[in-house]
């Protein structure tokens, strides 16, 4: 009952006098004495002015309990509830003594906030049913309406509510007044020019640019906002001490990404390779801190700022970068004093050495002159010393390479820039399955330079991907920094390949990625004579310090080291220098070692046609798998080749692709991954063929998990069922999610089943398409395996194996449309009474010793059993009232029961299958002998090694299967026992060799055949 409705059950004229008794006479004035004045100061049952005791206050409201009862209507709450809703209402307004709030708050909480704390005051009062509850709430809200009334008529509540919001609007001012000082307000030409800037920043930042590269049909810039790829940011952080003299945490790594590197700190280093993104990176800031407003952005290029002989200040931000638009006199300084500026301090690798420290004196003059801002500043990892602005306050992060999904998302968007989607898929296979071109794509410059080469030329990467490289060379060696605008490099293109490779070659003989500094410049000093354009610029040192900050191939991983920022540019250099050297019997003399796989292919690129023959030949005469399809792998780099060679590979590596049985997949996946860019289909290929691919990429999906899904999600369309069962079976290989989205949820899943293994797995499956038929391995819960199942109609058939854990299958009665059920090595499963109440046709025990109820599971009509039945007859646990057509028993089934009562299931048992091993008596033979319908029978060769024994005639019998043959078993009673035999399939055991035509004479009228032939 509202407040409101009760009013007309408790008059006002009883309510009134209450409350102006629970309340003391005020004086006059605002009641300043005693500021402010509590509550318990103004109710009148407590201290010195207590004139009402609690018996009284119980009495009235025990008055206004009584009248509601007594008020014409329906009675709001049983009449034998009086006295409990009386008194829980009387502790309630005893309990505004307790509050800790003068008048004037109490008014501004409302009646049903009052309501509330009196509710909480007086504590919890249990017993009331429903309708007293309601109408306690509901006669406390009104009372309270009252008392806030009877508050704001007190001759102290008027003057005290105006002193109170003299002294808010008074502390508002000072605070306004000291923020008007703190932060100067802009005036409108400010505002104005704003308005205008901003969006001439969001759109003048909004494109990337790739440099170096001489592109007809392709565009040079994409818009920003939809090219843009986060990528991620990592850095160093040590935990503070918590307490004097105590030692902080060692020091973690942090993730982050990169666009987030200045939300808790102002000021950041941000380190990255050449072309790892640090530019794009600041545009991005600047496009979207222009586009949200709340900073100005300030972009800062220093190889512009650096010509102009004098760093700027504020003032001459805009002028020093171009930008046409000009700012009211003194506006960057009040944006940066405001602290709302964004500078972003790009390249500091590309000034010269003795610019830097100047560099660094006037960003930091600009810090202390104007606290409050956010500071970015970008450079080459080698520019400067690890701790170079740290004691500044400058967090150091380090912009990492791509993981194969961010490629994948690079060149997705870069296609959706370019309007080029129908490049994409393409590209992407052979991101996924060339694994030198894969460790090229690490960062967003090699993956935009690959983009775009691969849309120039019409879908295809140059021919033998030596024209992919050159081209990244020259636009990494000079044509990036000379377009960027940058003063001309010491060292042209040529010296510094010439230096490069020799660098280069070494770290391929001695089979390591890294080199000791001390040791490249021993190879550097060692070259420079023969280098005409490096002699006269310096030492060894001086040289290699410059490779390392422009060319940007080398970096240095740790003090003291280098390496090469791709190992694919470290092949290819390595070889190149290989070649021009004539070493090619030591190029050779390394096929046998896999790491050099890509410096071979590479060499067969830059050899002559003449050196290219020679090497293919050295690498077909070893033999090997392996070799062979790396000479057909180096066939893609030979522009020119004798054909004799090239049809002499062709046809050796025909053999081995495609595979045409599991066995040669096996053998084909052992030559490594280089096998994925080779794998065909699936047009063209035969079932046979195609299954043999599945194998083949699957049994590599540990080594390549990326080129192996590649070449899977080409045959997720497949009709053949067995190509579809090696596609699920081998979704443990791999990400969960990922290959559910790019194969399991597009496949045929007609016949067949889906295996679950993992948590991670079941998490996908409840998102997938319903799968009919579902086999969950290992631990899992029934409330697991229904949580899969989104749709529980969808499911036929379901198996459970290998749980080790107490599971009640009773709860797939969940599963109406359940018809076929497996429990395989389910130790403690039970519950299989209750699966009663589903029409269950096929069911599959195997190691569940608890058999109880599955006598009560008459709808059965397949049957499957391996493992001890209880009992002395086979009635007394089977099904009794099933209609049995088939019957599998294995292992020891009848150990304890023999086949007695089998006859049972005379009117309807067609298929008998016995792999027991126990032998069958004369009694078992008996029992078969009365299955009159009985047309086919699978016995184990092993129940008879000496003979059949006491076999019954079986006239009715028209197939036999014989199960683990090992070929000396004696089979020559037979046709004379089963006489109407036409059809004769024998299983041999693992390694049995059989001779089929010994068989066919003992059955001279029936088709004999081997399984597996």
């Amino acid at each position: 009952m509202e407040p409101t409705v009760l009013g007309g059950k408790l008059a006002s004229s009883l309510v009134a006098p209450l409350v102006k008794k629970l309340f003391v006479t005020g004086g006059p004035g605002a009641g300043l004495a005693d500021r402010p004045v509590r509550l318990t100061r103004l109710v009148s049952f407590r201290g010195e002015q207590r004139t009402l005791g609690e018996r009284e206050v119980r009495g009235l409201a025990g008055r206004l309990v009584g009248d509601a009862l007594d008020s014409p209507g329906e009675r709001p709450f049983p009449r034998d509830e009086e006295t409990a809703v009386a008194d829980a209402l009387a502790a309630r307004l005893l309990a505004l003594g307790d509050l800790d709030m003068d008048d004037v708050q109490a008014v501004r909480l409302g009646h049903r906030e009052l309501a509330a704390r009196l509710r909480t005051a007086a504590g919890p009062w249990d017993g009331l049913s429903a309708d007293a509850g309601h109408f306690l709430d509901s006669a406390t809200e009104w009372a309270c309406l009252h008392i806030l009334e009877f508050f704001t008529r007190r001759s102290t509540f008027v003057a005290r509510t105006l002193v109170e919001q003299t002294r808010g609007q008074t502390e508002l001012i000072a605070k306004v007044d000291e923020l008007i000082t703190r932060v100067p307000r802009p005036d409108a030409r400010d505002t104005a020019f704003e308005r205008r800037y901003l969006p001439y920043a969001a759109e003048q930042y909004n494109h990337i640019t790739i440099y170096g590269i001489d592109l007809r049909d392709s565009p040079d810039r994409w818009p920003l906002e939809v090219a843009y790829l986060s990528l991620e940011a990592t850095g160093d952080e040590e935990h503070a001490a918590t307490l004097p003299g105590e030692r902080g945490e060692p020091e973690r790594t942090v993730r982050l990404p990169a666009e987030h590197a200045l939300r808790t700190h102002d000021r950041v280093l941000l380190r990255g390779d050449a072309g790892s993104g640090k530019t794009t990176l600041v545009q991005w800031l600047a496009v979207t801190a222009a586009r949200d407003g709340d900073r100005v952005p300030y972009v800062l290029p220093l190889r512009t700022l650096v010509r102009a002989g004098t760093l700027p200040a504020p003032t001459a931000f805009l002028t020093a970068v171009g930008c046409p638009l000009t700012p009211p006199e003194g506006w960057a300084e009040r944006v940066l004093t405001a602290g709302r500026g964004l500078v972003l301090v790009d390249g500091l690798d590309e000034i010269p050495a003795a610019e830097r420290h100047r560099t660094r004196d006037w960003l930091l003059a600009l810090i202390r002159a104007y606290p409050g801002n956010r500071w970015l500043l970008t450079s080459r990892p080698s520019a400067v010393r690890p701790d170079w602005l740290a004691g500044e306050g400058f967090r150091e992060l380090a912009l990492t390479p791509m993981r194969r999904a961010d490629v994948t998302t690079f060149v997705r968007r870069w296609h959706t820039a370019a309007r080029a989607p129908a490049y994409e898929a393409p590209l992407l296979d052979s991101l996924h399955t060339k694994r030198d071109l894969a460790r090229l794509a690490t960062n967003p410059l090699m993956c935009g330079l690959i983009c775009a080469l691969h849309r120039e030329r019409r879908g295809y990467l140059p021919t033998g991907r030596k024209e992919l490289y050159d081209a990244a060379l020259t636009m990494l060696l000079a044509r990036r920094d000379r377009e960027r605008g940058m003063e001309a490099v010491d060292l042209g293109e040529e010296a510094q390949l010439e230096l490069l490779q020799r660098l280069a070659y070494a770290l391929v003989l001695s089979g390591r990625t890294e080199m000791d500094v001390a040791t490249a410049e021993g190879i550097v000093e060692r070259a420079l004579p023969s280098v005409a354009s490096a002699a006269g610029r310096g030492d060894a040192a001086t040289v290699l310090r410059e490779l390392l900050l422009r060319s940007g191939l080398l970096r240095r991983p740790a003090e003291g080291t280098l390496d090469f920022v791709h190992r694919t540019f470290q092949d290819y250099l390595g070889a190149r220098y290989a070649v021009e050297e004539g070493h090619l019997d030591v190029i050779a003399g390394r096929a046998y070692d896999p790491h050099w796989e890509d410096v071979i292919r590479m060499a067969v690129a830059h050899a002559r046609p003449g050196e290219r023959a020679v090497l293919l030949r050295r690498l077909l005469a070893e033999g090997t798998p392996r070799l062979t399809l790396l000479a057909l792998a180096c066939l893609e780099h030979a522009t020119a080749l004798d054909p004799m060679v090239r049809a002499e590979v062709e046809a050796r590596a025909g053999v081995l692709i495609p595979p045409g049985s599991k066995e040669d997949a096996k053998a084909l996946a052992e030559a490594g991954p280089l096998v994925l860019e080779l794998l065909p289909g699936p047009e063209g290929l035969s079932d046979a063929e195609a299954q043999g691919v599945t194998v083949t990429a699957s049994l590599l999906a540990a080594h390549e998990p990326a080129g192996a899904l590649t070449v899977l999600r080409r045959f997720r369309g497949h009709p053949s069922l067995d190509v579809r069962r090696q596609l699920v079976g081998t979704w443990g290989r791999f990400e969960a999610r990922e290959y559910a989205a790019e194969v399991l949820d597009h496949l045929d899943r007609t016949d067949l089943f889906l295996t679950v293994e993992t948590a991670a797995q079941r998490a996908v499956v409840a998102g997938m398409r319903p799968w009919a038929r579902l086999d969950f391995r290992g631990a899992h819960t029934m409330a697991d395996v229904l949580a899969c199942t989104e749709r529980p109609e969808t499911v036929v058939e379901l198996h459970l194996t290998d749980n080790p854990d107490p599971v009640d299958v009773g709860e797939l009665a969940a599963l109406g449309r359940l018809r076929c059920l497996g429990l395989i090595s389910c130790p403690s499963a039970r519950g299989l009474g209750h699966l009663s109440a589903l029409s269950l046709e096929e069911l599959m025990i195997v190691r569940c010793p608890d058999l109880s109820g599955l006598q009560d599971l008459g709808s059965l009509s397949l049957l499957s059993v391996a493992q001890r039945i209880p009992g002395t007859r086979l009635t007394e646990c089977l099904p009794v009232s099933a209609p049995l057509k088939f019957l599998w028993l294995g292992q020891d089934a009848t150990a304890a029961t023999g086949l007695a009562g089998l006859s049972h299931w005379s009117s309807t048992l067609e298929w008998l299958s016995l792999l027991l091993t126990v032998p069958l008596t004369a009694a078992d033979w008996s029992e078969i002998a009365g299955l009159p319908l009985l047309s086919r029978i699978r016995l184990d060769a092993s129940m008879f090694p000496d003979g059949l024994g006491p076999t019954a005639a079986l006239p009715h019998v028209t197939e036999v299967c014989f199960a683990s043959v090992q070929g000396d078993e004696d089979l020559s009673a037979l046709p004379a026992r089963l006489p109407g035999v036409r059809t004769v399939v024998l299983e041999p055991a693992p390694g049995a060799r059989l001779d089929t035509a010994r068989y066919a004479a003992l059955f001279p009228g029936a088709d004999v055949t081997v399984d597996g032939d």
